[in-house]
């Protein structure tokens, strides 16, 4: 009787201690999502996974200085009324190009970027004109966004990752030093 006593108090406890690690502060509580590009909300407005486009045909791949950057990102108004993108500026670039579909009616995705979006979605194009730096994977810029009724936002825009598979001739391990065997 009394093991079984002692058995069920260490259950107890088990218990009690096991529900002390679900409180309110978990660690995925600042996990975001896993994708590349920034994000950034304001408003209404969200921006999501916001890159520049991965510079296409250049050796070594990178964006020279003067050079232009196009960007790709996804701009969803969740509100009920349509909003605008009226300008997007960067300290990066001395000039930023917006053409195409500027406006984002309510509940709407804006596809910005080379490349043809879903049927649900409008297209536009942002281009960095006049690249102040070269810029190579791993590096971002800010940009500034401003929308009609929503208002400012700045968002980061790391470059994208390339599409294809690198195609380098494998290392071997005595050629870098290693010796795996």
């Amino acid at each position: 009787m009394k093991r079984r006593m002692i058995g069920a108090g260490i259950a107890g406890i088990s218990l009690l201690v096991a529900g002390c690690g679900a409180g309110q502060i978990t660690q995925t509580d600042t996990q975001v999502a896993g994708v590349n590009g920034g994000s950034s909300e304001v408003g209404d407005i969200a921006v999501r996974n916001a890159e520049l486009a991965f510079p296409a045909n250049v050796e070594p791949a990178a964006y020279l200085e003067g050079s232009d950057a196009e960007v790709v990102m996804s701009v969803i108004n969740t509100g009920l009324q349509a909003d605008e993108l009226q300008s997007v500026t960067s300290d990066a670039a001395e000039n930023v190009a917006i053409t195409g579909e500027t406006s984002v009616p309510a509940d709407t995705t804006l596809a910005v970027g080379p490349g043809k979006p879903d049927a649900s979605q409008l297209d536009g194009q942002v281009t960095l004109e006049g690249l102040k730096r070269e810029l190579r994977p791993g590096q971002d810029v800010t940009a500034t966004l401003t929308f009609r009724d929503a208002g400012t936002l700045e968002v980061k825009l790391p470059m994208k990752v390339p599409e294809e598979p690198r195609h380098d001739a494998p290392a071997h391990d005595e050629e870098r030093g290693g010796g795996g065997h």
